[in-house]
């Protein structure tokens, strides 16, 4: 029933676009374009086959390869979405350095050099510099003007390119951008390894001898389970991990390992302080629930802002998994229903008419500040800034008898909820065996943690009216440990009413959105925003600092930003746990190098969280009024 389902949605939407035909409309070249080093990038360079007119260039410069390669050899589609390719662009895909076919060295997210003292200082800003003005020169046709567009790793490439801007580059995309792999994306979430993303990537994303073709046959990594929780389990810790399954070199790997704090590595990294000197037009793009680049698009956008004050520097975050807004319908993610076609609306409405304003000088997009998805009530919200700036800075305060209330309390000091946290038996982040991130995660229901013993749960009554929370949540917990580290990690959660109608799951999702698991959603907890904050960070995350067994200290830290309407007669939730595996890695729950601990390290302690007047446990939250 399902494939039939399927297959009649499939003809539905065939039959309203005819499938587009690259190679009847484009020509592709390859070239290996200088750059001022002497290297040689290899670059695909797909041309309109109407010569009436001239076209701007749409460049995407990518670590993951240009496929197909040869000049009869065409991508199945071209640019961001069908709009582009319809419309006529020239469309440009780069290898970079050091990736493929591009000759020179690879450097994970390459620092950029703010002063260049010879031809050898290089990076992606003048890498890009350099592929802009031999395409002017060398390609025909074109009308002088240069998009850039990017997801994820093409993301930071994106905001890379575009510091110090050629003066040719009109308007950028940055989608899903790293921006500082420690403070929030791919790599560490508060001083936390993100253990089961980053092993999943690494054992697929390898140095390589350039220049170099992809794999025919590419294998990605055998776990020999669908139960990723015991497979890491069974796997020890990260030192572990090398001598298992990394007995190849991969500095990739090592290098995410090692630099397990805010060291000169990722400072260097840390691509916002950089965001200089940008002369084009910008809209940064993220989603709700990307699981893997959540902060880098508020950390770009926020950058940018500061630094370049007089160009248009508008963001969008949509109800998305990483990359979705590229890809798939966006009416649901797992049992979570959006209500609409949200990524069709993005690349036809948002982001075809960005580019054409800048890059043909069409009509303008009339785009706010920021365009924002507010989940909850499903709709479409622009803001002249982001965050809104008429908010009221609320706290949830955790109280008597596990309840969630804006009353701060009033308890004498010294009372607190406890529960024991074993790194043997953690906490798992979904309900179900995996051996990746599924991309549900991020709502994913959360009443298979409700109930065990090592998480402390607060809710607040039934809501009598919407409350809409937008921007950062903070954590702001007071806690004390028996051990001498601890992870705190903090989930806002909305939780549905009992009577929730079931009929509003999706019965058959289209195959371009991410499927639910089976469940009720009736009382369904949905997870809103979750982070962990590693304990021995509370003070520093350059230099680390153990906890003094039994003594309470303030343990701060913000998540990223939501933009969600708790729906009167749902409910707030927020629970404290000290692990959640394999989605971070295990902490021993002693002050030591977590990637360097044996199995007796790795021992239970009871962890306090306080709630008294003197000692005021909660979450503070921005409310629109």
């Amino acid at each position: 029933m399902l494939v039939f389902v399927a297959r009649v949605w499939a003809r539905a939407h065939a039959d309203a676009a005819p499938e587009f035909n690259v190679k009847e409309h484009y020509t592709k070249y390859e070239f290996r374009i200088p750059m001022r080093d002497g290297k040689l990038l290899f670059t695909s360079v797909y041309v309109p086959k109407d010569s009436s007119r001239s076209y701007p260039f749409m460049v995407d410069r990518t670590p993951y390869s240009v496929a197909p390669y040869g000049v009869d050899q065409y991508k199945k589609t071209l640019g961001p979405s069908d709009e582009f390719q319809r419309a006529g662009y020239i469309f440009v895909y780069q290898d970079v350095r050091g990736r493929y076919m591009s000759e020179g060295t690879f450097v994970e997210m390459r620092p950029h050099i703010d002063h260049k003292k010879s031809k050898d200082d290089v990076d992606e800003s003048s890498d890009m510099y350099d592929t802009v003005e031999w395409l002017l020169k060398n390609v025909p046709n074109n009308n002088g003007k240069v998009g850039i567009w990017g997801i994820s790793y093409p993301g930071f490439y994106t905001s890379a390119s575009i510091i110090d801007s050629h003066p040719a580059i009109k308007a950028a995309s940055p989608e899903a951008p790293m921006t500082d792999l420690f403070m929030g994306d791919d790599a560490y979430h508060g001083g936390a390894f993100m253990l089961a993303a980053n092993f999943g990537f690494y054992t697929f994303f390898r140095p390589q001898p350039v220049p170099i073709l992809p794999q025919k046959n590419s294998q990605r990594f055998d776990f020999g389970t669908a139960n990723g929780y015991d497979f890491f389990l069974r796997m020890g810790s990260l030192s572990d991990a090398k001598a298992l399954y990394f007995k190849d070199p991969n500095w990739l790997w090592d290098d995410q390992v090692t630099h397990n704090t805010y060291d000169d590595y990722w400072k260097a990294r840390n691509l916002a302080p950089h965001m200089k000197n940008i002369h084009c037009a910008v809209l940064t793009v993220g989603g709700w629930f990307d699981a893997e680049d959540l902060q880098g698009p508020f950390s770009t956008h926020a950058a940018i802002g500061r630094n370049n004050p007089d160009i248009y520097n508008g963001i969008v975050v949509g109800p998305w998994v990483h990359g979705g807004w590229g890809h798939y319908d966006g009416n649901h993610l797992g049992s979570v229903n959006f209500a609409s076609n949200t990524g069709q609306f993005f690349r036809s409405q948002i982001l075809f008419p960005f580019f054409e304003q800048y890059l043909k000088g069409s009509a303008d997009a009339k785009l706010p500040a920021a365009y924002v998805f507010e989940t909850g009530t499903n709709t479409w919200r622009a803001y002249p800034a982001w965050p809104p700036e008429n908010t009221e800075a609320k706290t949830l305060y955790f109280s008597p008898d596990r309840r969630l209330s804006f009353n701060a309390p009033g308890d004498a000091a010294g009372v607190a909820d406890e529960y024991v946290s074993d790194p043997n038996r953690p906490v798992p982040f979904v309900g179900y065996p995996a051996n990746s991130v599924p991309q549900e995660y991020m709502v994913a229901d959360q009443r298979f943690a409700t109930t065990r013993p090592d998480v402390l749960v607060y809710q607040t009554e039934p809501l009598e009216q919407d409350i809409t929370i937008v921007g950062p949540v903070s954590a702001k917990l007071f806690v004390s440990t028996s051990g001498t580290d601890s992870d705190w990690v903090v989930k806002l959660i909305d939780v549905y009413p009992e009577d929730y109608p079931d009929d509003a799951a999706p019965n058959a999702t289209p195959p371009n959105d991410v499927g639910p698991p089976t469940i009720k959603v009736a009382g369904f907890e949905q997870l809103i925003r979750g982070e962990p904050m590693r304990g021995k960070f509370r003070k520093s995350f350059e230099h680390p600092e153990a906890f003094t067994p039994g003594k309470v200290e303030k343990v701060d830290f913000t998540m990223p930003d939501i933009n969600h309407t708790f729906r009167r007669g749902h409910r707030i939730m927020v629970q404290v746990q000290s692990s959640w595996f394999p989605l971070i890695d295990r902490n021993p729950q002693v002050f030591e190098n977590i990637p360097d601990a044996k199995p007796a390290d790795f021992q239970k302690a009871t962890e306090r969280v306080y709630r008294s007047k003197d000692q005021p446990s909660g979450i503070q939250v921005q409310v629109l009024p």
